[in-house]
Formats: C-alpha cells, sequence, structure tokens
C-alpha cells in the first residue's frame, strides 16, 4: 500500500470525540491518475454490476446458440419490408428499427423492435439479472449492458443483413400527425442498412452529395421520415409538450480512458425523428395496454405541485414571469418557455422549471406524462437497454396470445410494483454514474489549462460567489473572496450580486472573463477567478 493509492475501505468503528474511525481495506482500485480507477470508483460508488454471474453467461450462450429462429409461426413476415437503423457511430445494441411508406390520406410508419422477450423468458437467471440491473449503463467510453453481449450485441441487436425477431408497431398516420389505425405485431424483420445519425443529417440537412449517391435507394425514404416527424413534433407542441434545450457534454477519450476533447453533443434531424417516432409507438402501445386492461409498466410523469411551484414562482417574478396556480398544466410551461427563449435568463429558468416538476419514473398505473403532454405513455422502444421495455413486451405477447386474465393477471400486477419501485431505482443510479464521471472526466480535462484564460456566462448566483459555464458546459465557481474591487452583498430576491460602493453587479446571463486558478480532481471541483 502506497500514499496516492484509490481503495475502497469498510468502517469498522465510527468515530467520537476522542479518537477517528478504524476501517479495514477492502480493495485497491490502483493509483491516483491511473487509467480506469476513476471509472472503477464510480462503479464501485453507485454499486453497479460490471460481470455476469457465470449461471447467466451459461444461459446467454445457450439462448443465442438457438441462432436467429425464422419460424413464422404467429409472426408477420416484414423481411420484404424495406427498413433501417439509425443510431450513433459506436452503437452496438441496435433495439429498433424503421420503415415508411406514404399512403393515402398520410404516411404508414413501422416502428419495429428487438423481441429480446423470445430469448429472455419471466424469471429465467437471465431475467432475475436483467430485472436487477434495471437498464443498461453508459459511462463515456464503457457501458455496463443490462443482457450478456451475446445478446445485446448479437442475437437481439437488429443488425443489418440478418433476419431477426421483432415487436412490430404499424401505424397510419394522417396528415396532421393523428393515428388513424394501428396492428401490434410479432414479426420477422430484414434490415437493410445501418445509417448513422451523422450521415442521415448529412442527406436531410446539407443535402451531401457523397451520403447521397451511397443510399440513393434510401433517400426518398429518408425525406418521407423527415417530413412525418415534423410533422409528429408540431403536433405535439401543439399539445404543450415541453422541449428543454440544454446544451450536453460530449466526452471524446483516448484508449486510456484520457478525456481529450469535451464539446457540446449535437443534435440534427436525424436523432429528432427517431425520437419522434419512438415516443409515437410508446403513446399507441401504453393506450393499447390500457384499453385491453393488461398489467403493465407506464412511465409517469406528474405535474410539480406544492413547494417546488412556490419557490418557482419567486424565481419567474424576477423575470417578469409567474405560473397561476389554476393554470399548471404543460401548455403555460411552454408558453414560458418561448416568452424567455433567447433571454439572459433563458438557462435559469429552463433549470427551474425542469426542477420545479418530479422525476419521471416507472408506475402500474397509466398516471400520464406532464413533459411530454401525453395522457397514456409507457417505454416499449429499448427492450435491450431498459427492463421496463421488456415487461411491456411480455404484455403485449401474452395479449396476443389470448389475454391475462383471472390468478395469471392477478399475479402479474403484484410483480408491477417491484418491477416498477426497482427500474426506477436502478435508473436514478445510472444517471447520477453517468453525470459523476462525465464531472470527473471535465476536471481530468481542464487541468492542462490552468492559468489559461475563457469567455463564460453566469449561469447561477450565490452568496457565496457565482458559477460560470464555459461553451463547452464546464462549469465551475468564482468564490466572493476573489472579486477584491468592491464588497458584494448577495441579493435573494433578484439574485444578484452587488458591489456596495461601485454599485456593479453580477448577474444570471451575464458574459464574462475568467482565469483558471485551480482543478481539484478528488473533490471534482473547478474554481476561476474574474480577469478585471
Amino acid at each position: 500500500m502506497r500514499n496516492g493509492d484509490k481503495v475502497l475501505v469498510r468502517i469498522s468503528t465510527w468515530p467520537d470525540k476522542d479518537r477517528y474511525p478504524d476501517g479495514e481495506i477492502v480493495e485497491v482500485f490502483g493509483r491516483k491518475g491511473q487509467p480506469g480507477v476513476d471509472l472503477q470508483i464510480v462503479i464501485k460508488k453507485h454499486a453497479l454490476r460490471d460481470r455476469f454471474p457465470n449461471s447467466v453467461l451459461e444461459e446467454a450462450r445457450r439462448v443465442a446458440h438457438r441462432g436467429a429462429e425464422t419460424d413464422l409461426a404467429g409472426r408477420r413476415d416484414l423481411r420484404e419490408l424495406r427498413m433501417v437503423t439509425i443510431d450513433g457511430e459506436d452503437a452496438k445494441d441496435l433495439d429498433d428499427a424503421v420503415s415508411i411508406e406514404r399512403k393515402r390520406g398520410g404516411y404508414q410508419l413501422g416502428v419495429h423492435i428487438a423481441d429480446v422477450s423470445h430469448y429472455v423468458k419471466e424469471d429465467s437467471k437471465l431475467d432475475k439479472e436483467a430485472c436487477e440491473r434495471g437498464t443498461s449503463v453508459y459511462l463515456i467510453d464503457k457501458v455496463l449492458p443490462m443482457l450478456p453481449a451475446e445478446l445485446s450485441n448479437g442475437i437481439c441487436s437488429l443488425n443489418a443483413g440478418e433476419d431477426r425477431l421483432a415487436i412490430s408497431c404499424i401505424m397510419d398516420i394522417d396528415g396532421s400527425g393523428k393515428v388513424r389505425k394501428y396492428e401490434i405485431v410479432p414479426s420477422l424483420i430484414h434490415i437493410d442498412q445501418r445509417m448513422t445519425y451523422t450521415t442521415v443529417n448529412l442527406i436531410l440537412e446539407q443535402n451531401d452529395a457523397c451520403a447521397i449517391a451511397a443510399y440513393q435507394p434510401l433517400i426518398d425514404d429518408f425525406r418521407l421520415m423527415k417530413e412525418l416527424a415534423d410533422i409528429l413534433r408540431s403536433e405535439r407542441m401543439n399539445r404543450g409538450a415541453l422541449d428543454f434545450d440544454f446544451p450536453e457534454p460530449k466526452v471524446i477519450v483516448n484508449e486510456q480512458g484520457f478525456p481529450l476533447e469535451i464539446k457540446v453533443r449535437e443534435s440534427g434531424a436525424g436523432e429528432m425523428l427517431i425520437e419522434d417516432f419512438m415516443i409515437k409507438a410508446n403513446e399507441v402501445v401504453a393506450e393499447h395496454l390500457i384499453k385491453k386492461e393488461a398489467p403493465a409498466l407506464y412511465r409517469v410523469h406528474e405535474k410539480p405541485q406544492g413547494d417546488s411551484l412556490l419557490r418557482l414562482n419567486n424565481v419567474l417574478g424576477v423575470f417578469g414571469q409567474k405560473l397561476l396556480e389554476n393554470r399548471i398544466n404543460p401548455k403555460e410551461f411552454q408558453r414560458i418557455l418561448n416568452e424567455i427563449k433567447g433571454s439572459p435568463g433563458e438557462k435559469t429558468i429552463s433549470l427551474m422549471l425542469l426542477r420545479s416538476m418530479k422525476h419521471a419514473r416507472y408506475a402500474p398505473q397509466p398516471l400520464g406524462h406532464f413533459g411530454l403532454a401525453s395522457q397514456y405513455y409507457c417505454h416499449f422502444t429499448s427492450p435491450i437497454r431498459r427492463y421496463p421495455d421488456l415487461v411491456v413486451h411480455r404484455a403485449l405477447k401474452l395479449l396476443l396470445a389470448g389475454g391475462i386474465k383471472g390468478s395469471r393477471k392477478v399475479q402479474l400486477e403484484k410483480k408491477m410494483g417491484y418491477y416498477s419501485e426497482r427500474s426506477t431505482i436502478q435508473e436514478i443510479k445510472a444517471e447520477e454514474a453517468e453525470r459523476d464521471l462525465v464531472a470527473i472526466k471535465k476536471c481530468q480535462y481542464m487541468q492542462q489549462f490552468i492559468g489559461e484564460e475563457f469567455d463564460a456566462t453566469i449561469s447561477s448566483v450565490l452568496s457565496f460567489g457565482f458559477f460560470v459555464e464555459l461553451p463547452n458546459t464546464v462549469e465551475g465557481l468564482v468564490h466572493i473572496s476573489s472579486i477584491h474591487d468592491d464588497y458584494y452583498q448577495f441579493n435573494d430576491r433578484n439574485f444578484t450580486l452587488t458591489g456596495n460602493y461601485s454599485g456593479k453587479k453580477y448577474a444570471i446571463g451575464d458574459p464574462v472573463r475568467v482565469l483558471l486558478v485551480k482543478v481539484d480532481i478528488d473533490d471534482v471541483k473547478i474554481d476561476f477567478e474574474l480577469v478585471c
């Protein structure tokens, strides 16, 4: 054991006023700064499962060995239907494929989702492990999958050029974005092309000649998809769906996991059309399950209420806005987002609106989705990486097989309570782990720039100083003690720091020039000072 080693310690005796705590070293992660140590710490901190038990791996190998079955009993043969997957360049677990045709009076959209439930049977070893994990966890360049690679990257993944089993939601949608007719069927599909968001964006946004020539047989499909996606998004916005446009960081790392670049993740037409199609399929499936009174899991997002609304109105008042208690609905939130767009307080108000809402969760009851302004919503489109989607698939297949009745229905209703609680807990844990690792990587990246100046924007103001954000989403603190030109008072009514003698103010949204003075990777803190 050496000074600087990162270790996991079990505390055996808690401290009191006369002694330090006693403990024992359980695990040594490695030297501080050594490649991979930060990742292992995040995994251990959040109690993530980074290895599959041998029994689960053996079952996965047996299941995958069966291969892509082509028995059409009870399945719709859709292999002649032209379809593609559209994902990020690095994606290996391809859950969803899409197809489109122009129909009289509108469009026929097919959303085809990997039939994971065919391979992962209820209460099998694979199923129990997937339920415990709840979700795949994406830790920058490493994935902790919900299912072993033989399934997640293999037999369940909708890989181009291979026959795959799927559950298809085929929707006839009119020119206003309304679903006039739909079918949900087990299917056998064949993916014509594995597309990336980058390439689809080149085709749809830049009219790139090379990309168009390379994928000529599919170009009309992509343009038709964009046309329908615009209609669906407009319909969703018209009913009050919220669109929080926060810049998300994308961390580029080398083979050792050291960050080479931090930049803003871009979202183009390709990303947006897949989002629009998946949302519509989720809504259709949720309403179908409700009509059939099937035990299932729903994605719910309840409207804000109580103290969170009071705090929100206090902040909104500073910017001349107010929410009326009798008008707490998505359209009212959308109105405020539209009115503050482009203003200095846009990010702060958007964050406060978001924080006033409850965290989306899973529940056995269809309680609606406030943010999407959806009366019915579930997760259906990602059964490789989310357990609730797998549960929804099983419910659909039971309905197709004759319905869910009697003791079987009672049994499933009891399970849904545990599934919903477990899935929500695991989702939150995964989100926290992903944020923690990104924050560490930001610190590692910024360490090389100590002593350099940056343009920044004040993102929040507190009694002890203010936080600034760089264009690449990196945030840090300018402590009030480092501002020497005056004595500054914090005003908690309008969230400003004001100089006693000069009257100079620092407020949210103000541009500033800052000097990077300190990066603390252990405590994940970045400190700046103002450049006078």
